[in-house]
Parts: structure tokens; C-alpha cells; sequence
């Protein structure tokens, strides 16, 4: 695999971050869409019996970016720290995921352990994959408390409600059954 100047995967960051923000206040994730390559893939784990995967720019617009981030409207992704190897083209991305709901003593609920995305450049300003990993234990126990509190809103709810149908959602495979290997 042929490397990349430092200078390059440090804009793609600094390009990515502002995309983030930009989105991040919008409200619409789509957009990032379009900082991956058209056959890139985007996946995670779900806890003990699923993955997530989607499969080329637009699976990742519609699915990843668009039905999997549908209803964490308020919901930040402040980065911590980005690691870049630029000679694989690799890049770390950890962050937070912080809703704008507070509980009564006035902090935010936040999802605690480590949240992350490791990167694969592509070239041209765009990312050829993408995984994410996350706690999805804290993530479980954080929603359980929101909704106890009634600190959801109806968009959170209803995604959490055609999450937890009994029919998979598009892009979510049994362990092992994903299009392509999450790792």
C-alpha cells in the first residue's frame, strides 16, 4: 500500500472534523457521505448478536449516516484525539457521544467508556472505509436511564422502538453473515 504525505491525511482531518460540526448542527448526517469513496465500507459491532454494515457511498448516506443517525438530534460527537499513520493511510478518531438533555443535577448525558472510528484514506479527500467501536454496554445503560428519566426525545424514541423490532434493520447481519468483514 503505497503511503500518504502527512500534510494530506491532516486536511482530510481537518476536513472531516468541519464536515462533522457542520452536520453535527444541521441536524443531517447524510452529507458526509460524500467524503467516501464511491465503494467505501462503514461498519460496528451491535453487542452479542449483530454488526452493522454498509456497503458503497450511498448505503452509507441512506443507512449509516442516514437511518442509524436519524434521531440523535441534539446528540454531539466531540473528537478527543485523532492518531495519523501516514504511512498505511490509517486514521483514530476518539470521541465522546454527549446528548443535549441534561439530567436534574444539570449534566449532560453522556455515553462513558471509548468511542472511536478508524479510518482507512483513500485518496482524493475521502475515506475508503470506515469502523467504528464504542461501548455498547454504557450505551445500553445510558438510553435504560434517559428513558426511565423521560429525557428522550420522540425522535430518539421511535428509533430506538424500529431498532428494537424483531426484523433486522437494513445494513444490520448476524455476527459473521456481513457483506464484508467488519474487521
Amino acid at each position: 500500500m503505497a503511503g500518504f504525505s502527512r500534510s494530506e491525511l491532516e486536511e482530510m482531518v481537518e476536513r472531516w472534523l468541519a464536515e462533522n460540526k457542520r452536520c453535527e448542527a444541521a441536524g443531517d448526517w447524510r452529507p458526509l457521505a460524500d467524503m467516501y469513496t464511491e465503494d467505501a465500507t462503514y461498519g460496528w459491532n451491535y453487542g452479542p448478536k449483530y454488526e452493522f454494515m454498509a456497503v458503497g457511498r450511498e448505503e452509507i448516506r441512506e443507512i449509516a449516516v442516514g437511518q442509524e443517525m436519524d434521531g440523535l438530534d441534539g446528540w454531539t460527537y466531540p473528537y478527543q484525539h485523532v492518531v495519523i499513520d501516514e504511512k498505511t493511510g490509517d486514521v483514530i478518531g476518539l470521541w465522546k457521544q454527549t446528548s443535549s438533555a441534561t439530567r436534574a443535577d444539570g449534566t449532560h448525558y453522556t455515553v462513558e467508556g471509548i468511542g472511536g472510528s478508524w479510518f482507512r484514506y483513500g485518496g482524493d479527500f475521502q475515506w475508503s472505509w470506515q469502523r467504528d467501536f464504542f461501548d455498547y454496554g454504557n450505551v445500553a445503560s445510558l438510553f435504560m436511564e434517559m428513558m426511565t428519566n423521560k429525557a428522550m426525545t420522540p425522535g430518539m424514541l421511535a428509533r430506538i422502538e424500529k431498532a428494537t423490532t424483531q426484523q433486522p434493520l437494513p445494513g444490520w447481519y448476524p455476527i459473521g453473515k456481513a457483506p464484508v468483514p467488519l474487521w
